[in-house]
Formats: structure tokens, C-alpha cells, sequence
């Protein structure tokens, strides 16, 4: 059986964290499954209690701490991760979940038995429900429209996915990682199946994603498709110039049309224009420069590595 690292970002989540790790040994052991953990403290304020995780375990073998010279944000957290995983152990698949409980234990044979079936390929929790407030799905389904509109890409999974050693090591040279996780691997044209799962609770506190932190997350996935953005603003500005060339033919059918129809238009292609170049200068920088190199630069960001004493319990016990 290939061996498996649960890979989990974290800041300041030690409780949530306490409650979810026992919930994944429970899964894992009812599947007959052994793994290991690797958690990626994105530079926590609070200091791991001592203890931790404080219960017993029957399937996870090892359980160890990643720490991050500074606070990076999730994204960059599973990024640091994955080099560590993909640099100094020989795992075979990587687990990437949230610690928070929101990516459900129950889920994760769900997952390893797609991949048994779709064997090297990404496999993907396509999210079918979500348990969050009406005013943030609002949004969120908003930014799934303005995504799909900018990138053509749907907005339907997250971070919750099983990965393979060998597209791992073609997502390494990807300078995409840096920015957004998934989005890397539709980026790298990683062969992936999508499960369709529902979204979980928080198991305990309350989520340090802020709006500021949403919306910066939402623009990150965006960029990292920056050359399909600058393409279809291009194309949206010239259309939307077309309309306005047209107008006064439109205002000899609809008289008092033109003069409004022709600002709006104007208008719109010039801010599809001011958009367009704003990408395309993005595009001519990330090709300039080198961007993130995994092997390189992750090094810089990586503190040292804990391993938690564990509590074992046989299997017969």
C-alpha cells in the first residue's frame, strides 16, 4: 500500500486541531490505512500547547510540526509543505486538508478510493454544499461568476485533495504554487477528478480569514491565470468599442439612445483596456523574472521541524 502524509496548514488552530487529528486516526483506522502528519504552523502566535495532541493513536504513525519564519497565509503554508514532503521524504500521496474540520475526516476514503481508480491523477473535493452564512456565499458565488468570466475556469474545489508523488514533482516547477494551490495544478495542466463532497463545520473558534484575506485569496487564484485574463479583457474592450461605434446607428431605431449608450460603452472599453494592461504588464514581469522556485527558495522560509512524541494503541487493542 503507498504510503500517505496528511499535509495541514495551520495558524493558531491548536484546538481545532486537537479535536481533528483523533477524528482522522478514527477514519483511517476503520479503512485499515496508516499515515503520517504533517502540520505547517504558518508562524502561530499562539505557542503549541504543551502535550499536544494529548490522546492516543492506532493509525498515524508520526505526527510533526513545519515551522514558518514568518506568516505567509495558507496558500504559501501548503506550498512550504509540499516542498518538505516532495525534497525530504519519500511519500508516494499527499493528503492536503484544512485544520479547521471544514474538509470532513469522513471524507478522506472518499478520496483515496477515487484515486485507486484514477491512479496519478489529482483528486479534487468539489465542494456541493457549503455551511457558511448567507452574506459569504453571496460573495462567494459572486467571485465564482467574476472567476469563471475572467479565466474560464469554474470555481468548484478547494484545497481538500489527494496528491501523487509524480504530480508533485511537475507542480515543484511551477511558480504558480507560490500564489494558489489549486490553481497551480489546473495552471499545470495536472490530469485531476473532481468527488463531489459537502463542505464541513469548524470544529472550534472562528476562522482567521478576514475580507481582506478573501478577497486577496480570490485575486491570487485570478492571477495565476493572468494570460487568459489579459485575453478576454482585450476581447471585452473591443467589443464593448464596437457597441459604441454603432451607436448612433442604434440611436436613428431609439431616439435619446446615443448619447447614453455611446458614455457606457466608451466607458466600459476603456476600463476593460486599463484592466487588460494591467495583466498584460503582470504577464511581462512574471516571464522577466524567474518567480518562485520551490527548490530555491523555500529553503529561506522554513524555521525548523518538531516531531511530536505520540501515545500509541495497537490495532488489536
Amino acid at each position: 500500500m503507498e504510503s500517505l502524509t496528511i499535509l495541514i496548514p495551520a495558524f493558531n488552530d491548536w484546538e481545532a486541531l486537537g479535536m481533528l487529528l483523533p477524528l482522522v486516526d478514527r477514519v483511517l483506522t476503520e479503512a485499515r490505512r496508516r499515515a503520517s502528519v504533517l502540520i505547517v504552523d504558518d508562524a502561530a502566535t499562539d505557542p503549541c500547547p504543551e502535550n499536544f495532541p494529548g490522546c492516543e493513536f492506532t493509525a498515524l504513525d508520526s505526527i510533526d510540526i513545519l515551522h514558518l519564519r514568518c506568516n505567509l497565509g495558507h496558500q504559501r503554508a501548503i506550498a512550504l509543505g509540499l516542498f518538505h514532503l516532495y525534497e525530504f521524504t519519500e511519500v508516494d500521496l499527499v493528503l492536503v486538508m484544512d485544520g479547521d474540520g471544514e474538509d470532513r475526516p469522513q471524507d478522506i476514503p472518499a478520496l483515496l478510493d477515487q484515486y485507486s481508480h484514477h491512479d496519478g491523477e489529482v483528486i479534487f473535493a468539489a465542494r456541493t454544499r457549503r455551511m457558511e452564512s448567507f452574506a459569504f456565499q453571496s460573495f462567494y458565488r459572486a467571485y465564482q461568476v467574476v472567476h469563471r468570466a475572467l479565466t474560464g475556469v469554474e470555481v468548484r474545489v478547494g484545497n481538500f485533495s489527494v496528491m501523487p508523488r509524480a504530480a508533485l514533482s511537475r507542480l515543484m516547477a511551477s511558480p504558480d504554487l507560490w500564489n494558489h494551490y489549486s490553481a497551480s495544478v489546473y495552471r499545470a495542466r495536472l490530469p485531476k477528478t473532481l468527488v463531489p463532497l459537502a463542505r464541513g463545520a469548524r470544529l472550534s473558534g472562528h476562522s482567521k480569514m478576514n475580507f481582506v484575506s478573501l478577497l486577496m485569496h480570490g485575486l491570487s487564484a485570478i492571477c495565476v491565470h493572468s494570460e487568459q485574463v489579459s485575453a478576454r479583457l482585450v476581447t471585452a474592450s473591443a467589443f464593448f468599442a464596437l457597441i459604441a461605434l454603432c451607436s448612433p446607428w442604434f440611436g436613428k431605431m431609439i431616439p435619446g439612445w446615443t448619447g447614453y449608450a455611446t458614455g457606457w460603452m466608451i466607458g466600459l472599453a476603456l476600463q476593460s483596456l486599463a484592466f487588460a494592461m494591467l495583466f498584460a504588464f503582470l504577464i511581462a514581469g512574471r516571464r522577466s523574472s524567474p518567480g518562485f522556485v520551490a527548490q530555491r527558495d523555500a529553503p529561506y522560509y522554513i524555521l525548523n521541524k518538531t516531531k511530536l512524541e505520540l501515545h500509541r494503541v495497537s490495532r488489536g487493542a
